[in-house]
């Protein structure tokens, strides 16, 4: 073990190392944690799940605070033993989520360029302990992320006390992979100078005074692998609808073959999108995105991407295992940064990307709904589909036109929850095809969407909302006592459909 840490750790920091379990002992009830961790990648590990034990004898609480959704099961553990009192700004597991939604644990659904923002200006409870999964802590004090940068950067900055998880079982390759750069206050601060998705404007590692480290814990626990699906028929044809697009826009001029840096969304439907463009025409593709999901490797291997910038890799085990076995192959094309500059609206609007993201539902007049079923339950969180949908070039929702075989419609009258207006949504793509609504007004958008995008089985049934509202008048054509007639029909009789096929 000396020798293994002989380049990952300076001598000086050695008598710091302890055990989680130590670690663990330091905490207090009502503190604060920041954890390294963005949608299930260079989470902290070890101290959290040492927690969960101590909390089984001794319960207490504490806030959480992260990057984004964490892996290794860990806000399934804290959920369940009581731990968390309150979360932000995501998450993705289905125990914590059902905490949030019996109103168990408080939530703050953020998007995710802002939670830097809050903590930096004070104006979220200060934070106790950071604590961050490293590669390597370098002599000139430097602590090297994982396979995430997150919010990490400013977790450490403000942050009363670090602890540091040392994962020995990742390749040391990833040491110049980061560019971490953190913005002065607001107020004070300078344009963000990040022309290109490759450009590198930040240090290798997050800065860090040593006697701030309170303790070093040694890991080798690997990242959680990604729960992505593999692309089906249905996301293969949104993938179709998609480059169909794409390609008028080329047609159009607005775009060339290089397109525009690309930002995918998590999850397996935007996933499966983008593995649809290994087949296309297109070439030297740039990503400028918060997570780097199977499917961006895939287009590295086949000549089609030149860099990808992210705040995280998330991948599924075999894609894992191959691209951490050879990251020589890969280090030059990947670049990974804080998710306040992956997802800054400055350079978003700069760099002029094309926003792909997944809704649970979109209505007639493109507002989106990503977060809450039925309007008051929530799913997993906004994310950073909203720090790109106001300010790309292109921003698109993909969603299949049905769900729960066919008794969900995903184009409705009037969405449960707005997270995007319709001011912010550009393109809508299903199975059925795509909507491309730039320059419409709301009865153009409407008209589009039904036909375009909307499921065959509730197409008349949109068709009639829509027509009967239009008798009310208005420049958005609604008829209140109807508007969520979709969902009160699915709540009392579990499909939305009005008049159920009847089968011999």
């Amino acid at each position: 073990m000396e020798k293994e840490l002989s380049n990952v750790l300076p001598e000086s920091l050695k008598g710091k190392i302890v055990s989680a379990d130590e670690a663990a002992s330091w905490f207090e009830n009502g503190m604060t944690l920041g954890l390294s961790g963005f949608t299930r990648a260079g989470d902290a590990k070890a101290v959290p799940l040492a927690l969960v034990e101590r909390a089984k004898t001794d319960p207490f609480k504490v806030n959480v605070y992260t990057g984004a959704s964490l892996g290794s099961d860990i806000d399934k553990l804290m959920s369940e033993q009581g731990l968390i009192a309150k979360r932000l700004p995501y998450q993705t597991d289905n125990t914590i989520r059902k905490k949030i939604n019996q109103g168990d644990v408080l939530y703050i659904d953020q998007h995710l360029s802002h939670t830097a923002e809050l903590v930096r200006a004070g104006v979220l409870p200060e934070i106790d302990f950071a604590i961050v999964e490293a590669v390597a802590i370098t002599e000139d004090g430097m602590i090297i992320p994982t396979t995430s940068v997150g919010n990490s950067p400013i977790f450490v900055q403000k942050a009363k006390n670090v602890i540091v998880e040392l994962n020995t079982n990742l390749p040391k390759e990833l040491v110049g992979v980061h560019d971490i750069y953190l913005p002065e206050k607001q107020g004070e601060r300078k344009p963000i100078p990040l022309t290109n998705s490759s450009d590198r404007i930040g240090k290798i590692g997050i800065p860090v005074e040593f006697d701030r480290i309170k303790g070093i814990v040694l890991t080798t626990e690997t990242d959680s692998p990604s729960t992505i699906v593999q692309p089906d028929e249905e996301t293969q044809t949104m993938a179709n609808h998609l480059m169909s697009f794409l390609r008028k826009e080329i047609e159009a001029g607005r775009l060339d073959k290089t397109l525009a840096p690309l930002q995918i969304g998590v999850g397996s439907v935007a996933n499966a999108v983008l593995h649809g463009m290994l087949t296309s025409e297109f070439y030297d593709l740039e990503v400028y995105s918060e997570v780097l999901q199977d499917a961006v490797f895939d287009l590295i291997d086949a000549g089609k991407v030149k860099v990808a910038s992210a705040t995280s890799i998330t991948l599924s085990e075999e894609k894992g295992n191959e691209v951490y076995g050879n990251f020589e192959k890969y280090k030059d094309k990947l670049i990974l940064r804080p998710q306040e500059i992956s997802n800054y609206p400055e350079i978003v609007r700069r760099l002029g990307t094309i926003s792909i993201n997944t809704a649970l539902e979109v209505d007639i007049y493109g507002n989106v709904n990503s977060t809450h079923v039925s309007g008051t339950k929530m799913m997993n969180g906004i994310g950073g589909s909203g720090d790109f949908a106001r300010n790309a070039r292109l921003t698109v929702f993909v969603t299949k036109s049905v769900a729960k075989g066919g008794n969900i419609s995903s184009i409705v009258p009037f969405v449960s929850h707005v997270d995007h207006t319709e001011h912010d949504v550009d393109v809508i793509v299903t199975e059925q095809g795509y909507a491309d609504l730039r320059g419409l007004a709301p009865r153009e958008r409407a008209e589009l969407i039904i036909e375009n995008c909307a499921h065959p089985m509730y197409k008349e049934q949109l068709k009639d909302y829509y027509f009967e509202a239009l008798t009310q008048g208005g420049q958005t054509p609604h008829i209140l006592e109807k508007a969520f007639s979709f969902h009160i029909n699915f709540a009392k009789n579990g499909t939305m459909l009005e008049k159920v096929p009847v089968t011999n």
